[in-house]
């Protein structure tokens, strides 16, 4: 049995603030050390996910692995998005994919890695359609994906992990959990009362969860699941990495 550890965070593009709250972001994610980071709203005109790469691997420590990026823009030509999805990871990529999702040109991501023990796992990275009244939208979706993954290349071990925009009882979840099982909920015995938002956001109206790290069969246990990036600046307690919190999970193969 080996154990890595998975995470998922919504870097909220270049909005609220990006320049001061960017160094905290890279301090939480460093002090957590994921092995694989699902990432979402990456800004490509700002080369956001080329910096957030480049400023983790300058700043590990000796010996660790640096990680590699893998991203993929939204894919809708005519509208040109700046927009879309990543993956850092420190194992070592073996392939990497994409499946349009449709709805203003959302995609999932998915890289196959290598584990130590020489075999593969998928990690991929999604960000679903996020109008909160369109839960039709999010349930196809998450049909697209999961048929993707049982169809295309399938691997027994494989961990999704992304913004769902999708609250823990709505139709996307269903869908997700009738083949994965949630890292958090298989901890606590429920899904975190909220990931979104934190006091980056101003006079919000409304606190959920909609985010998610799902686990295959494959993947024999959860040793531990928390929220993480969830720190305020020492002398600012509105300045957060995010307007989400992020997601980890230390698994064993």
């Amino acid at each position: 049995m080996i154990q890595f550890t998975v995470a998922t965070i919504n870097l909220r593009n270049r909005a609220d603030r990006w320049r001061e709250r960017r160094h905290l972001l890279v301090a939480q994610l460093l002090d957590a050390a994921p092995d694989l980071i699902s990432l979402q709203e990456i800004s490509f005109p700002i080369g956001q996910g080329r910096w957030l790469r480049n400023q983790l691997n300058a700043r590990l420590s000796e010996g660790k692995r640096p990680y590699q990026l893998i991203q993929k823009r939204k894919h809708d030509l005519l509208k040109g998005y700046a927009e879309g999805i990543g993956i850092l990871s420190n194992l070592p990529v073996l392939y990497h994919d994409w499946v349009n999702l449709g709805y203003g040109g959302r995609v999932a991501l998915r890289v196959n890695v290598e584990l130590p023990t020489h075999a593969s796992l998928d990690f991929v990275s999604v960000h679903l359609h996020h109008a909160a009244q369109d839960v039709e939208t999010r349930q196809e979706q998450a049909m697209c994906l999961t048929g993707w993954l049982r169809d295309v290349r399938p691997v027994s071990r494989q961990i999704v992990a992304g913004d769902f925009n999708e609250v823990p009882d709505g139709l996307a979840i269903q869908v997700m959990k009738q083949t994965f099982r949630s890292a958090y909920e298989d901890v606590y015995g429920r899904e975190p009362l909220a990931t979104f938002p934190t006091a980056l956001v101003p006079n919000a109206d409304w606190a959920g969860c909609l985010d998610y790290i799902f686990l295959s069969s494959g993947i024999a246990s959860v040793r531990s699941a928390n929220i993480f990036c969830h720190k305020p600046a020492d002398d600012d307690n509105t300045l957060y990495p995010s307007d989400h919190v992020g997601l980890i999970a230390t698994v064993e193969v």
